[in-house]
């Protein structure tokens, strides 16, 4: 037994070390930011953004595959890859704030930009997502542990034309941790459809190609009038 108690525990290490290495190229690092908008990205688009030959490209896309940080989606002729899913994006985002107390200030002009409002795979991240996430804690829309909506929050939510289903086997909301902010955005499944009905309402726009998101006028008056939040 015990034996087999140390066996598992080196292939979780291994396991581990693999995933580690996987993520310590730095194009594999642009590949994985990249695909933190949460949508599905073509390799000869990845390939520009990390400005790789393609078939450099193509052996990091599998590197990732490999270690199950991405999948691949084929539709007809044409293969697109995103996040394995919400645990990877988290994993990414913490890396991230770690990463981003250690950078000399003078490198940090371009996540500043993200600061304000940005992507974190499939919900809203930055200054003004924190912003929300209190402004719903605050008034009653979570238990305590922030781990599920109270029946207020769900009519909250209601009102704002956006029907979570109480019954899903899914996180309906949790608090996910913010790298720039270092304080919690809302994440889950109300995370995820808020983002949809702000694009949806047209209150903010995603920059193609980027994280950033911009809020439109109609939408910082909704961010005003919704969850108190000025400017």
């Amino acid at each position: 037994m015990n034996a087999e108690l140390i066996d598992n525990d080196d292939a979780l290490e291994v396991s581990m070390a693999a995933v580690a290495a996987a993520m310590s190229d730095p194009s594999r690092v642009k590949i994985l930011c990249a695909l933190m908008d949460g949508r599905a990205w073509t390799a000869t688009e990845l390939s520009a953004v990390t400005e790789v030959a393609a078939s450099t490209a193509s052996a990091h896309l599998s590197r990732l595959l490999m270690n199950k940080l991405i999948i691949c989606l084929s539709q007809g002729r044409h293969r697109y890859y995103q996040l394995a899913g919400n645990e990877t994006a988290e994993l990414i985002e913490m890396i991230m704030g770690v990463s981003w107390q250690r950078s000399p200030a003078q490198k940090t002009q371009a996540p500043l930009e993200l600061r304000e409002l940005r992507t974190c795979y499939n919900h809203l991240a930055g200054e003004v997502a924190v912003k929300i996430y209190d402004s719903m804690s605050h008034a009653g829309w979570f238990n305590s542990e922030g781990t599920a909506l109270t029946d207020l929050g769900f009519s909250q939510f209601k009102e704002l034309g956006i029907n979570l289903n109480k019954n899903t086997k899914r996180k309906v909301c949790c608090g996910c941790l913010d790298w720039s902010e270092r304080r919690f955005h809302l994440g889950g499944d109300a995370g995820a459809e808020l983002l949809l009905h702000c694009e949806h309402k047209q209150w903010i726009q995603r920059v193609p190609g980027f994280r950033k998101v911009n809020i439109t006028p109609d939408g910082r008056r909704a961010m005003g009038k919704f969850f108190n939040i000025d400017g």
